[in-house]
């Protein structure tokens, strides 16, 4: 992910944005058009408690096409959906929710949680975020996803919501976070662990058993996976980030006061930060511990975790109004 950019290009807006050196290739689902179709549908439908400007906006930010790079081999539209949810529903939920408090974000993520797990069954009266996730677990039944993976897939969501909780208290003191909480935080709240979770519903992954799927070789994968789409995420959102005081899980911002350094330096720390997590992801793929009959079915499945990661960056790189100051959605819920 290296980077040579002047003084001139970095403050004009950091339009020279640095393409990581990824072996993996680039895909996208057969069925995302559709998928998109869909999206633009439920905004219409779902959100209107959100301005006319924030709908349009998200809309232009096709966020459904996150699922859709990310796990590029599911096998249908069915199978796609409950991700493309996931992505779109967390995404305009984090940006609606932007000026909440950390308890009230945790109120949130509990509601959430118990229309997720079912503990909630009933379908919510009004339409809105909460009725997208009553959905969600509705798609979730219906292209029968098998219950272990759907409990990991929970698991690993819950923890981006509280992720979200535990990021506002240093949003709402305007604080930059130290190096080590932020790596913690940002694990959970890039979204990507219930994607590497999903990543288990393509081609026959669905058949490794859990001494696979939760080796800690397997999660430490999943981890580097999560930190290197934060990474890309602050990096690109960076020019935003710089215009807004309260934006302070960056993590060009947190180098910066950690090394009390020029952002441009801290940016090129960033970018180095995110190589090695690269290098360390190569190494763990070339060096996989001795699982038996599975070792080829995980050998391809831990490919297509390189691919998810390509497949975010490139949706990342595609999108050019999200990331650009003004072409955000500004959090619209009140705190109380």
């Amino acid at each position: 992910m290296k980077a040579t950019i002047s003084d001139n290009e970095f403050y004009a807006g950091l339009q020279q944005l640095p393409k990581p050196k990824y072996p993996f290739p680039d895909s996208i689902h057969p069925d995302f058009q559709l998928q998109r179709e869909e999206y633009y549908d439920w905004i219409d439908k779902e959100y209107i408690f959100h301005s006319k400007e924030a709908r349009e906006k998200h809309k232009q930010h096709n966020l459904t096409d996150i699922a859709a790079r990310g796990c590029p081999f599911l096998k249908n539209l069915a199978e796609l959906r409950p991700l493309a949810s996931y992505a779109a529903d967390g995404a305009m939920m984090d940006d609606y929710f932007d000026r909440c408090s950390h308890d009230e974000m945790t109120e949130i993520a509990t509601r959430i949680m118990a229309l997720l797990t079912g503990d909630d069954p009933n379908e919510p009266t009004n339409n809105g975020i909460f009725h997208q996730f009553w959905i969600l677990r509705q798609n979730v039944i219906a292209c029968e996803m098998p219950e272990r993976h759907y409990k990991k897939f929970l698991k690993s969501l819950h923890e981006v919501l509280i992720g979200y909780a535990d990021e506002r208290v240093y949003y709402r003191s305007n604080t930059i976070p130290p190096l080590p909480v932020y790596l913690l935080i940002r694990e959970a709240t890039s979204g990507v662990q219930p994607f590497c979770k999903y990543v288990a519903m393509q081609k026959d992954y669905r058949q490794l058993p859990d001494s696979v799927l939760e080796h800690l070789h397997i999660q430490r994968l999943h981890t580097i996976c999560s930190l290197m789409i934060g990474i890309h995420n602050d990096i690109i959102s960076l020019p935003k980030e710089l215009h807004r005081e309260e934006d302070t899980m960056n993590l060009v911002k947190v180098l910066q006061q950690e090394h009390k350094t020029s952002i441009k330096e801290a940016y090129m720390m960033a970018l180095e930060v995110h190589d090695n997590y690269l290098k360390e992801f190569l190494i763990l793929q070339e060096h996989l511990p001795s699982f038996g009959q599975w070792q080829d079915m995980v050998r391809n499945y831990v490919e297509d975790l390189g691919i998810m990661v390509a497949g975010v960056y490139a949706w990342h790189t595609n999108d050019t109004s999200r990331y650009i100051n003004g072409g955000y959605v500004e959090g619209e819920y009140t705190s109380k």
